[in-house]
């Protein structure tokens, strides 16, 4: 049975998707960017504000399933640039273990939604 996550927290869906779906225990996550949920602004001023800001919006749709990112067993990382993938590594190394991070790829593609920098989509796993 497939429950949907949503929490204030995170930025509400700006399609017909929702934040994640929780199916037993495994959550699937959409793809956040960096869009402030108290205030519906897009933070891109520079690409560390806006990774921490994705990486925010994630922890509160886990935190919302009643997961953390000890959870996560698989990330995908979209990226405009790949000259910032870098400075993103960074911001998203902060929330992990390295010994037990999740599997992981990134791609750089054309274009995101809003023409975003980075959008990220995590799938969990609570045991």
């Amino acid at each position: 049975m497939k429950k949907i996550i949503n929490t204030p927290h995170a930025p509400a869906p700006i399609g017909a998707y929702s934040q994640a779906v929780l199916s037993g225990n495994t959550l699937f996550t959409s793809g956040q960017v960096a869009i402030d949920p108290a205030s519906g602004e897009l933070i891109t001023e520079n690409i560390t504000a806006e990774t921490t800001r994705v990486m925010e919006n994630l922890k509160a749709v886990l935190k919302e399933a009643g997961m953390g990112f000890e959870d996560v067993v698989k990330s995908s990382i979209f990226i405009s640039d790949m000259a910032n993938f870098g400075s993103i590594n960074a911001v998203y190394s902060n929330y992990f273990e390295e010994a037990t991070a999740p599997a992981r790829e990134t791609v750089e593609v054309a274009n995101l939604p809003k023409y975003v920098n980075v959008e990220i989509s995590m799938i969990a796993v609570k045991e």
